[in-house]
């Protein structure tokens, strides 16, 4: 431990820009389910846990719809996506995902640092009042939600989740 603590640099001043934290991860977390999404056959898309819960790809419909839903209230210029929450096919489910995180890439990129901690005018009810920043953040942890779902419908399935794979 002492090593350790030897070794540590102190904190120096640094150039910090959310806008940019934000794009950096909501840009990885579209990487990552993208790669979750391509892991799962077109055949087992359909699959689901139980008779009772949505199936593979109506749950990556899911986390497009939401967004463009949620992303909608922070009232940007950037052209909302349609999404048909009835897809069921795999490039179709995927194509949706996509067209969401690129939407959202869309509306950041029109905000500055500044605009990313002001209030949104109308956000979300279930959320209260919440700056924009905490709308994407909200975003992110949902997809990270659905992301562990889809975990155990691919392991399910006989899939291993590309986090998961080793070479």
């Amino acid at each position: 431990m002492l090593a350790l603590v030897a070794t540590m640099q102190p904190v120096t001043a640094q150039s910090v820009s959310i806008k940019a934290e934000m794009l950096q991860d909501w840009a990885a977390l579209k990487s990552t389910m993208n790669k979750m999404a391509a892991e799962m056959p077109d055949d087992k898309y359909s699959a689901k846990p139980t008779p009772a819960q949505q199936s593979f790809g109506e749950r990556i419909v899911h986390v497009a719809t939401v967004n463009v839903g949620i992303l909608g209230s922070l009232g940007g210029k950037a052209a909302k996506p349609t999404i048909d929450p009835k897809v069921t096919t795999k490039a179709a489910a995927i194509k949706a995902m996509d067209d969401s995180f690129d939407y959202g890439t869309a509306v950041l990129n029109e905000h500055t640092d500044q605009q990313m901690l002001a209030a949104v005018p109308m956000p979300p009810r279930f959320l209260g009042p919440s700056s924009h920043a905490r709308i994407y953040t909200f975003l992110m942890g949902h997809t990270w939600d659905i992301y562990g779902q889809l975990v155990v419908y691919l392991r399910l399935n006989g899939h291993v989740p590309p986090a998961s794979q080793r070479p």
